[in-house]
């Protein structure tokens, strides 16, 4: 299981316990969507690489449904506004393969360049966080075509996560590793559950416990099950966009068919248990396609 951490979304007592089975967060600044309210579907297509075979344009689409309600109530903060959710009844994680498989074709190689810049300067994402997005994402059209994740997805949750590896002052060099590495806050019982380490401090810098890390913010023994090779370069690194998003795109992805917007309420849900979380999300991922929706797909031909 993994772990989720909040410097921006702080939960409550009780639920906290639950949250934090699931993946980690740093939460960036931004509204939360209205818990309950519909969300409109997001169809965002990732534009691949010219004359790169294998990946061609394709419809990535994820769909956001309204919140479910359950019989868990949780309260989060967002930049300081509160949020009421109620917490959905969703499966805990079965157990998925643990990989470090790089995808069939390196980020950088498989989007298209033109199409990147076009959509990093429509919508604000940093150029280098917006490849290692639509990578994964046309990374999982090849290993899982069912899935559907879309790009969209994986950039709301880069930005909630850490603000597109930007939180603490980092910055995602031209490798596509962040610096300075980004680890959230002591999952030691006292704000946020307890997390015994697993890794001896080899990736959160902690020995006494574990912390989520990188710009997708994964625990390490999330990491270890999940962990991903999105570049190429042979090593599976939670500080690495591309291998990040990889990671990322393959946890949604063990729930199903992300189409289906119950599917993709579970799944960002499984992320973080909590429903605000996923509104958030929802919301954040809607004004990331509306926004790139202005991009041509002849973006990718040039």
């Amino acid at each position: 299981m993994s772990a989720r951490v909040g410097l921006g979304l702080l939960i409550s007592g009780m639920v906290a316990l639950a949250a934090w089975l699931a993946v980690g967060a740093l939460g960036a600044s931004a509204a939360p969507g209205p818990t309950g309210a519909a969300a409109m579907p997001v169809h965002a297509d990732v534009v691949a690489g010219a004359g790169v075979s294998g990946t061609a344009p394709g419809a990535a689409a994820d769909a956001a449904a309204t919140a479910s309600d359950g019989s868990d109530a949780a309260t989060s903060t967002t930049t300081g506004a509160a949020a009421a959710g109620t917490a959905s009844g969703s499966a805990p994680l079965a157990g998925g393969p643990a990989t470090t498989a790089p995808s069939a074709l390196p980020a950088e190689a498989s989007v298209s360049a033109p199409w990147a810049a076009a959509v990093a300067q429509a919508t604000g994402i940093p150029l280098r966080a917006v490849i290692g997005y639509a990578g994964a994402a046309l990374a999982l059209q090849q290993e899982q075509p069912g899935c559907g994740v879309g790009w969209n997805t994986l950039a709301a949750l880069g930005f909630v996560e850490s603000g597109h590896g930007t939180h603490g002052g980092a910055s995602i060099r031209a490798d596509g590793t962040v610096s300075p590495s980004i680890l959230g806050p002591a999952l030691d019982g006292g704000l946020y559950a307890a997390v015994s380490d697993t890794d001896a401090g080899a990736l959160d810098a902690d020995p006494s416990g574990d912390r989520a890390v990188g710009p997708m913010q994964f625990i390490p023994s999330t990491w270890k099950q999940w962990g991903a090779d999105g570049s190429g370069d042979g090593v599976a690194d939670p500080q690495q966009i591309d291998d990040a998003s990889l990671a990322a795109a393959r946890y949604l992805c063990h729930y199903g068919a992300l189409g289906d917007p119950t599917v993709w309420r579970t799944a960002v849900f499984a992320y973080n248990h909590v429903d605000s979380y996923v509104d958030l999300v929802a919301t954040t991922a809607n004004g990331y396609a509306a926004a790139a929706s202005v991009v041509p797909t002849g973006a990718g031909n040039g």
